[in-house]
């Protein structure tokens, strides 16, 4: 590869992440309305042990055609980390969370991630802190929070529903902060697909739980929950693996910031519930963060087009 293609292709592969990351948030903004209905008839164990199910199904096929295999033993200890801290843990506090605040304290609670994410891969993954991810990240922090107060009912939060947000928003972080390294040594549908049968595994004790329930759930919560499991599980973790082994998780932590906005605007489409402006600004607010971390600072800029010039060869 010539030094002048060498940029095109860095940003080929960074485009291509971009859109990666920008499936994983669409698809887990939705996960936030399916939630909902699910979480109606099915407990936050079953719920989330019915959905990883799905997931790995329909990982498990995807597995099988492309004929991938097992994933390296250097991979394993990055993928079993995650699958029980995020595909596992996370997943089921987050659901038993959801039941004991209303949505916007959750919401605001669980916007943590990201920054512990931030924090976590500055020192483990030695990836640093850039200022303007720091900055990107406080302002749609700041906007989060706009949405999630604006979104707040009568202040029914319990002790137990901030901790149980508190510890989804930390198990998100580090199994997101474990996953990386593995990426170095498996694929990213290697990865989510044996994260997600850990957090499969992890799950198991809620089987009876889930069995008694599928019995009595209307058939819309139980078609919600197949959702789930296919795209923002099956789908959506890889993609954000896929995103996440080609840029740094701080990055992709500051990525998902845009959820609340577009949830916000799927709220509004799907279930015609009208946002007020103060929910509109905080959405906005939100992916001008999002923006913000994204981009690349102009010192960064002219060196990437001075490392594309032809260099020049004195003898001609």
């Amino acid at each position: 590869m010539t030094t002048s293609q060498a940029p095109s292709a860095a940003r080929r592969s960074e485009l291509l992440a971009l859109a990666a990351a920008g499936v994983t948030v669409v698809l887990w903004a939705s996960a936030f309305v399916s939630i909902r209905s699910a979480g109606e008839a099915y407990s936050p164990g079953a719920l989330a042990l019915g959905r990883l199910l799905a997931g790995v199904v329909m990982l498990g096929a995807f597995l099988l055609i492309r004929r991938e295999g097992l994933p390296p033993k250097a991979a394993w200890p990055g993928i079993a980390i995650s699958g029980v801290l995020w595909f596992g843990l996370y997943m089921v506090v987050l659901n038993w969370g959801e039941q004991k605040v209303d949505a916007g304290t959750a919401a605001l609670v669980v916007n943590v991630g990201p920054l512990v994410m931030a924090l976590l891969a500055g020192w483990l993954l030695k990836e640093g802190l850039p200022k303007r991810l720091l900055a990107g990240m406080v302002v749609s922090f700041l906007g989060a929070a706009v949405v999630g107060l604006s979104m707040s009912g009568e202040g029914n939060a319990s002790v137990l529903g901030v901790v149980l947000c508190l510890l989804a928003a930390i198990s998100y972080a580090g199994g997101v902060v474990a996953q990386k390294p593995a990426l170095k040594h498996a694929s990213p549908l290697q990865v989510t697909t044996f994260g997600c049968l850990i957090g499969a595994v992890a799950c198991l004790p809620f089987t009876g739980v889930l069995i008694s329930e599928l019995g009595d759930a209307p058939v819309s919560a139980t078609l919600n929950m197949l959702y789930l499991g296919v795209f923002p599980t099956a789908l959506a973790f890889t993609t954000w693996a896929y995103a996440l082994a080609r840029t740094t998780a701080g990055k992709m932590g500051a990525t998902t910031y845009a959820v609340p906005a577009i949830v916000v605007l799927m709220s509004w489409l799907a279930l015609d519930e009208v946002p007020g402006l103060l929910t509109l600004l905080g959405g906005a607010i939100c992916l001008a963060g999002v923006g913000v971390s994204r981009s690349r600072g102009r010192s960064r800029v002219v060196a990437t087009a001075q490392e594309s010039r032809p260099v020049l060869d004195p003898t001609e």
